[in-house]
C-alpha cells in the first residue's frame, strides 16, 4: 500500500468516524491466546476485518529475548533502555513516556521522548548541564534518539531537555518541534520552581536546550497536546480525575509560543457544566463552544485553579484526559477512566472555524478484556487508531478499525508496566512505542523495571493500521 493510499484511507475513516461506536453491540469473538493469557471473549476484529490475527511471542532483534507478543509476520527491536549510557555521556533517564517521530535531512528517524520521572526533589534521573535546567532539583526531561530507518538500530542519543519533572505526554508541531508536558503542579517550598507547564524542544536541536516554560498555555496537570496545522491552534488535555478539562491555546503569533496567546476550555453549547464521564451515547454529535480562561498561570495557585475558571463559565468535565493526536481535521483524545464501566472512552473533536465544532464519543470500553484504561493515542497512516493501555494486569497495545472494531496489536511480556508514546515513522513503515518502566527509584533501574523504546515493523497493509 502506498503512502497516498494510506492517506486516502485515513480521510475515509475520519469522514465516517461518527459511527465508530464501541463495537459493544457486535457479537463477541473468542481469541485464544494459549499460554499468553486465559481464553477470553472479546469484541475483536479478526484477520480480514482490520485485525492482524492472534498474538504469539516474538524474539527481540536486539538480543533474542521474548519481550513482546505480536501478530504473525511482525518483528521488533528494543533500544534506548533506561540506565544505558547515551552518546553525550549521560545515562538514559527512567520512565519512558510520550514520544513523536520526525524525519532528518540525512534520512534518519529522529525520536523525541519524554521521561515521566517522579522522584522527589534532587533525586531525579535526567542529568545534563545545570545551565539549561528550569529547576535545579527536577530530574525529568526529554531525550532525543536517531534511528536507522532500515536496521531500526540506534545511531545517536542525547539529553535534549532537563530541569523539568513528570514529563508525561506532549505532541509534535507542524513547525518542527516537540511540546513536552508536566503532569504535576508541584512547586515551592519543596521545589525551587513551580511546575505544571508545557516546554518546547526543537527537532533540529543536537544537544540540551534551555528549558523555558510556556506560561500562557496554562499551569495544570498537563498530559498531551495536539496541533491543528490548518489553524495553528494547540489542543491540551488535563489528567486530574473527574476535574479534567479539554483546552485549546490560540497563539498570538503562529509558531511562536513564547509570544503568548489565549487559553480556552471546551464547553458543550446549551449544556452548562456538561459531564462527559458517564451516560454517553456513541456517535451522537455534541455542539461545542469555547470559554476563555482569564488567568492561565495564576499567582494565587491551587491545583484546580485553571480548571475552575473554565468550569465556572460552563466548561465540560472529563474523567482523566490523557493522550490526544491530530488526524486530518480532527483531534482524537482518550478519557482513561471515562465511561459507564470506568475503563475508558475515545473522543473526537471536529473543529468548525474559530468558535465551535462537534464533540463525538467514538468508542467506549465495555470491559477490561476489550480495552483497559487507554492512555496515549496516535492515528496510523491508514487512519486506524493505536491505543496504549495503562490498566491493571496484562498490558496491551490495541488497534481500533475504521468500522469501530477493536483488536490486539501487542502484549507486553517483559513486565506489567504501561505502554506509552506510540508514533509512526515518517514513511509509515515502523511504529515506535515505549514500555514505560519504573517512574521512580534509582538509575539504572532494578531488574525487570527497565523502560525501553521498541521499533515494530511488519505487514501493516494487511490490517487497519
Amino acid at each position: 500500500m502506498t503512502l497516498e493510499q494510506k492517506r486516502l484511507n485515513r480521510r475515509n475513516f475520519l469522514r465516517g468516524s461518527a459511527v465508530i461506536a464501541g463495537a459493544v453491540a457486535s457479537a463477541p469473538m473468542i481469541n485464544p491466546l494459549g499460554v499468553l493469557a486465559a481464553t477470553q471473549a472479546r469484541v475483536q476484529a479478526g484477520v480480514g476485518e482490520g485485525g492482524y490475527g492472534p498474538l504469539e511471542p516474538v524474539a527481540d532483534h536486539r538480543d533474542g529475548g521474548e519481550r513482546l507478543a505480536l501478530p504473525s509476520g511482525f518483528e521488533y527491536r528494543s533500544l534506548g533502555l533506561a540506565g544505558s549510557t547515551m552518546a553525550d555521556g549521560n545515562l538514559t533517564p527512567i520512565a519512558h513516556d510520550g514520544m513523536a517521530a520526525f524525519a532528518l535531512p540525512n534520512g534518519s528517524i529522529r525520536l523525541i521522548r519524554n521521561h515521566e520521572d517522579r522522584n522527589p526533589p534532587g533525586a531525579g534521573t535526567a542529568g545534563g548541564p545545570a545551565a539549561t535546567r528550569y529547576d535545579q532539583l527536577a530530574g525529568g526531561g526529554t531525550t532525543t534518539l536517531d534511528v536507522d530507518p532500515t536496521t531500526r538500530e540506534l545511531v545517536n542519543d542525547f539529553l535534549s531537555l532537563n530541569g523539568t519533572t513528570v514529563n508525561c505526554a506532549g505532541g509534535p508541531t507542524p513547525w518542527g518541534s516537540w511540546l513536552t508536558c508536566e503532569e504535576t503542579t508541584v512547586g515551592p517550598p519543596a521545589w525551587p520552581e513551580p511546575h505544571g507547564y508545557v516546554f518546547e524542544v526543537p527537532t533540529s536541536a543536537n544537544g540540551t536546550v534551555p528549558a523555558t516554560p510556556l506560561n500562557a498555555m496554562g499551569r495544570f496537570v498537563h498530559e498531551a497536546v495536539a496541533v491543528d496545522p490548518r489553524t495553528g491552534f494547540i489542543y491540551e488535555t488535563e489528567d486530574d480525575g473527574n476535574q479534567s478539562g479539554f483546552y485549546r491555546f490560540l497563539p498570538a503569533v503562529d509558531g511562536n509560543l513564547q509570544a503568548g496567546g489565549r487559553l480556552q476550555m471546551l464547553a458543550v453549547r446549551g449544556r452548562t457544566n456538561y459531564d462527559t464521564t458517564t451516560g454517553q451515547r456513541p456517535g451522537r454529535p455534541l455542539p461545542v463552544e469555547w470559554v476563555d480562561v482569564e488567568d492561565p498561570d495564576p499567582a494565587a495557585f491551587t491545583p484546580h485553579a485553571v480548571f475552575l475558571q473554565g468550569y465556572e463559565k460552563g466548561g465540560a468535565n472529563f474523567a482523566r484526559l490523557e493522550g490526544c493526536w491530530y488526524g486530518d481535521g480532527s483531534i482524537f483524545l482518550n478519557s482513561t477512566s471515562g465511561g459507564d464501566a470506568g475503563l475508558g472512552q475515545v473522543w473526537e473533536y471536529r473543529p468548525r472555524g474559530r468558535s465551535g465544532g462537534q464533540l463525538i464519543l467514538v468508542y467506549e470500553s465495555p470491559s477490561a478484556e476489550v480495552l483497559d484504561s487507554p492512555d496515549n493515542i496516535c492515528v496510523s497512516p491508514s487512519g486506524g487508531l493505536v491505543l496504549c493501555e495503562d490498566g491493571s494486569g496484562d498490558q496491551y497495545v490495541r488497534g481500533l478499525t475504521q468500522r469501530g472494531q477493536i483488536f490486539d496489536l501487542g502484549l507486553n511480556l517483559a513486565n506489567t508496566f504501561e505502554w506509552a508514546g506510540a508514533t509512526f515513522s515518517p514513511d509509515g513503515e515502523t511504529m515506535f512505542v515505549n514500555i514505560q518502566g519504573a517512574t521512580s527509584g534509582p538509575n539504572p533501574p532494578v531488574a525487570g523495571a527497565q523502560g525501553m523504546t521498541v521499533a515494530i515493523w511488519g505487514p501493516w497493509g494487511e490490517g487497519a493500521l
